[in-house]
């Protein structure tokens, strides 16, 4: 027996989406034809709006529904202190410990088994905004508190300590660091292999204040 077009469609749909197998897919779809009309619309116009009304922020890459998202907005925040993350989750779960700096989305990680290249994220774009943002403060005195400090806070996995590795060699090659940047890892206080997005605030908290200097 075949199944109607319209819930095949939506179950291929289901499929494409990570963790999603077909099983779970047929689930979420029958799930679905049960929903009154009216919330089925209001599904839908969720969807539909994700893209239309969502960008990312001309700084920081973040998602945004403004050119410039409400932390690089914020005039509260030290613009000189930059967390880079690998996607915007792990933002979202780095704010709940009450840091007060900024962020650098990279949208992924080097991945070479992938075809996943430093082309292919955001990693010149965090490059270029480091360099403009050394040109803004004075660096006379290297004790100064304005000094600009990069802390990458990538996964504790194979592919984001070499996404680490490769942005500290990109900022000193460019001459960003020693006296003018400082750059730093957060702590091992995360599992080998654990996602930032996941960690108990806690945990990363403890990791962002015993981040160590990348030599």
């Amino acid at each position: 027996m075949k199944l109607p077009r319209s819930l095949t469609r939506l179950i291929e749909s289901f499929e494409r989406l990570p963790g999603i197998g077909p099983k779970t897919a047929q689930r979420l779809t029958f799930y679905l034809l049960h929903f009154p009309q009216e919330e089925i619309e209001v599904f839908a116009e969720a969807l539909e709006g994700l893209k239309k009304n969502t960008k990312l922020c001309s700084i920081c890459r973040n998602v945004s529904e403004t050119d410039i998202c409400s932390v690089c907005g914020d005039p509260g925040r030290d613009k000189r202190t930059i967390v880079v993350v690998a996607n915007p989750l792990d933002s979202f779960a780095l704010e709940r410990t009450g840091f007060k700096g900024t962020y650098h989305v990279l949208h992924g990680i080097i991945d070479p088994l992938n075809n996943i290249g430093p082309e292919e994220i955001f990693i010149k774009e965090l490059i270029d905004r480091v360099a403009a943002l050394s040109g803004e403060v004075s660096f006379e005195n290297i004790n100064d508190p304005e000094i600009i400090e990069i802390i990458i806070a990538t996964n504790m996995s194979m592919e984001g300590e070499s996404t680490a590795m490769y942005i500290s060699k990109m900022l000193r090659e460019r001459g960003l660091d020693g006296s003018r940047v400082k750059i730093s890892r957060i702590a091992r206080g995360l599992p080998v292999g654990g996602d930032v997005e996941y960690a108990d605030d806690i945990t990363l908290g403890r990791a962002l204040e015993g981040r160590f200097e990348i030599k």
